[in-house]
């Protein structure tokens, strides 16, 4: 069974560490094997590529590279600050996160 984390794709996250210290994102992807997420924006690679059908000149493409998700907190929805999440257990028992600065549950 794989781990339970606390950003999932969609996500709006702040970055704080590293040279993107301060930006938000949105979640692209999740590696749980790896804990790294890719962030629309955040942490930005130089990749050079031969030519192929989608790049027909090749040449060097800007791309975003995994963060781990240690550097990464979720945006409260009702504030916009970022927030720790916990996990509890809502009226149908199901397991839901909720956002522990304002308590309320993230879709």
């Amino acid at each position: 069974m794989q781990k339970k984390l606390h950003i999932k794709k969609g996500d709006t996250v702040f970055v704080n560490l590293g040279e993107y210290r301060g930006q938000k994102g949105r979640v692209l992807e999740v590696d749980r094997k790896k804990d790294r997420a890719i962030v629309e924006g955040i942490n930005m690679i130089s990749k050079h590529t031969k030519p192929n059908a989608q790049n027909p000149d090749g040449g060097i493409v800007k791309k975003e590279a995994p963060v781990h998700i240690s550097n990464l907190m979720l945006i409260d929805p009702s504030s916009g600050a970022p927030t720790r999440i916990g996990r509890q257990k809502n009226s149908k028992g199901k397991l839901v996160r909720y956002s522990k600065k304002s308590g309320e549950e993230i879709k």
